[in-house]
């Protein structure tokens, strides 16, 4: 079975890199022209996809799935309706610059940078259908073939999606409909075989629970694959002793909207000057959203992302903490470093916040909800890096999926 597995995804990798090149040649007209008639198809196709959603939800729920990840499964007529707007908003971004002047050389000679596609891109996502087309369309953006695997849960969405919406576009437009991959196999033998191909996929982007993504990530070094990994979430939101306890009391609101996303309220941070005064404001909010707080003493790590918990439902963790030193440290060393916030009236405090937070995304008197490539960016993400080192970081687009070639020419000027 483990043999079958790896070589249907083998199969998928050769194919999409015998259509790479047929992507990577494709003109900016073909390539834009593609993404909106993905997002029509996301209407003519809106009963296919539903229904095909509708029937991975209902297993899912069969099989005890939590309410947060049921709520990254499920497909409504409002996301849907989501996906293709922003499948236009993406259409109408302009493409990267793919030759940038860098400098004259003696002996007349020029230096120009040149941005290349990396050629067949993998990714390894969650249960969630919306990402399919995330990628899918930030990879063909950036005229990069791909091999997407899927959870189990959500593969029948997104085969439909592919058979439906993606590979139809391309043909349209003239690029060969096999540039974009799916996984046909549940197993979860198929992530291991996509990150140990070094040669037909040199980089894979790694989404999912962290554990799984970071055994992942060891796998694909050990194979001389390169990863972008997103492997742990939740944000952190310190409330200063001048808060403003009604901005407060919204930003709960706007950072629970969803429970079952990387960037949604995880840890809460309560000043201990305003704690007695602020917990009521809090608990309210909290019972109104309906989301138990998890309170001291805490039978779990206190970074611990309850987004990903299979089963118990989503949680908001509280603690307390002495002032923005101790809050800045509890996030920095106890978190995933995705997002932290501060809610403060007090600018000197939030400077010091933002100063001694190291993650990925700061915000003031802002949800960690924003930390996201449409809402910061206008465009869909890949996924979120928190790599501590020079390259991507934060939601990463299509403007970060190639890679630098440099080219000496004569200089004509």
């Amino acid at each position: 079975m483990v043999d079958e597995v790896a070589k249907a995804v083998e199969e998928c990798g050769a194919a999409a890199k015998r259509a790479a090149p047929s992507l990577a040649a494709a003109s900016e007209e073909a390539i834009d022209t593609a993404l909106t008639v993905m997002a029509d198809r996301l209407g003519s196709e809106r009963d296919t996809v539903l229904a095909a959603n509708a029937d991975d939800v209902a297993k899912a729920r069969e099989d005890g799935m939590s309410a947060g990840l049921l709520d990254r499964l499920t497909i409504t007529e409002e996301r849907l309706s989501g996906m293709a707007e922003q499948l236009r908003l993406l259409a109408g971004t302009a493409h990267p610059q793919r030759t940038v002047p860098i400098s004259s050389l003696d002996g007349g000679l020029r230096l120009v940078e040149r941005r290349r596609p990396v050629g067949v891109i993998g990714a390894n996502y969650e249960a969630r259908p919306n990402v399919t087309v995330d990628i899918a369309s930030q990879l063909i953006k950036s005229r990069n073939a791909g091999v997407l695997r899927t959870g189990s849960a959500a593969l029948g969405s997104a085969q439909r999606l592919l058979e439906q919406v993606i590979a139809p576009a391309l043909a349209e437009v003239g690029i060969d409909r096999d540039a974009i991959q799916l996984v046909p196999r549940a197993e979860r033998e198929a992530a291991g075989a996509l990150v140990s191909l070094p040669n037909l996929v040199p980089l894979v982007i790694l989404r999912g629970s962290g554990e799984t993504t970071r055994s992942l990530a060891r796998t694909a070094a050990a194979n001389d694959v390169r990863t972008l990994a997103h492997a742990d979430g939740g944000g952190v939101l310190y409330v200063h002793a001048e808060a403003d306890l009604e901005k407060v009391r919204s930003l709960m609101f706007t950072s629970l909207d969803r429970l079952g996303v990387c960037n949604r309220l995880n840890l809460l941070l309560i000043d201990t000057a305003v704690y007695e005064e602020a917990w009521p404001v809090v608990a309210g909010a909290l019972d109104e959203i309906g989301v138990r707080p998890s309170l001291p003493p805490h039978q779990h790590p206190l970074g611990y992302e309850w987004a990903l918990d299979d089963e118990r439902e989503a949680t908001v963790t509280v603690a307390e903490v002495s002032g923005v030193a101790e809050a800045a440290s509890v996030a920095n060393e106890e978190t995933s470093g995705l997002a932290a916030g501060i809610a403060t009236e007090d600018e000197a405090a939030a400077e010091t916040f933002f100063d001694a937070y190291t993650g990925t995304g700061v915000f003031w008197n802002a949800p960690t909800r924003l930390l996201d490539g449409f809402k910061l960016l206008g465009v869909p993400e890949t996924g979120i890096n928190l790599d501590r080192v020079p390259g991507p970081r934060g939601p990463v687009t299509y403007t970060d999926l190639c890679v630098r070639q440099y080219a000496v020419l004569p200089d004509k000027s």
